[in-house]
């Protein structure tokens, strides 16, 4: 007589792994979205606050201001990581939800908070706060997705992160439909407070599982002994290049190109955005094949 076969027990039965993978999905849009028109509006921002300050260095005063909000984003990842697990994906996700929606209100009424140079900071922080919100919505996501799918993990970060690239095609494409019709700086930076105030709502009627590392009685201490093997530290340096070669000079692609080449600078955004978003469906097939390690080479000879 055979014996009866073992059902594997689902852990994460009882929370709503769909309901949360798009919750997920929504989040890192909306910080796609928010980059893509932040993009669209640089020029806008040294128009009207920075070159009646200073006209010589408002593209300073400009890159600055964008550039912050990478800051916000870096410091965020590192700080909130070993939070992750004494605060809750929830609380996480629900803050980043706040730093969205206020950030951005900031920085639509900063001529109504500010005048003059006092603007700037007020520019400043309103940046450094959509960084935050950024870096939370990266903080919690990816571990969030690999607790609810263990066995997919390649597969559900490649859809899930589709949609980073898929925000900045939102953005980027709305921004210049908006802008052709005659429609101010202020409303472009408004279409991320839609999908940010939709995933905040959502958050705070989910239930969110433990992380990986709590389930699975991973000390802290043991985590953090991971940072000083040899081949983290080179998937950090390759992260901080690939990171530093994409993120920011993606900020200034709209900006600069629209006065050198005269098109629409925020449209090569798009394209390459959009190149991201469909390489990224297919990475789970090709990863496979090839292995991570193998796709990276070849993502690096094609690049």
């Amino acid at each position: 007589m055979a014996t009866p076969t073992a059902t594997p027990i689902d852990r994460h039965a009882a929370y709503n792994k769909r309901r949360i993978f798009i919750l997920s999905v929504i989040a890192l849009c909306t910080a796609g979205i928010n980059s893509a028109t932040q993009t669209a509006i640089a020029g806008d921002l040294q128009r009207t606050f920075f070159d009646p300050i200073d006209r010589l260095r408002s593209a300073e005063m400009v890159g600055s201001v964008l550039g912050v909000a990478f800051l916000g984003f870096a410091f965020t990842i590192a700080i909130g990581s070993p939070l992750l697990d004494y605060l809750g994906m929830g609380r996480l996700l629900t803050l980043s939800s706040f730093c969205f929606l206020s950030g951005t209100l900031i920085e639509i009424f900063a001529s109504s908070i500010a005048q003059g140079p006092d603007v700037y900071w007020v520019l400043y922080g309103a940046m450094l706060l959509v960084g935050v919100g950024w870096g939370l919505v990266e903080t919690v996501i990816n571990p969030l997705t690999v607790t609810l799918y263990p066995d997919e993990k390649t597969k559900r970060l490649n859809a899930l992160h589709a949609w980073w690239p898929g925000g900045l095609i939102i953005g980027g494409v709305c921004s210049v439909a908006l802008g052709a019709a005659g429609f101010n700086w202020q409303l472009k930076l408004g279409l991320s407070l839609i999908p940010a105030l939709t995933f905040g709502i959502v958050c705070l009627g989910t239930k969110f599982p433990p992380t990986e590392r709590m389930a699975s009685g991973i000390s802290a201490r043991e985590m953090f002994g991971e940072l000083l093997r040899p081949m983290f530290l080179v998937w950090f340096c390759s992260m901080f290049l690939t990171a530093a070669t994409e993120l920011a000079p993606g900020r200034w692609v709209d900006l600069a190109l629209t006065r050198t080449v005269h098109m629409a600078g925020i449209w090569l955004l798009v394209y390459v955005s959009g190149l991201m978003f469909v390489m990224r469906h297919f990475a789970g097939t090709a990863v496979h094949k090839l292995s991570p390690v193998g796709l990276l080479w070849v993502s690096c000879l094609l690049g």
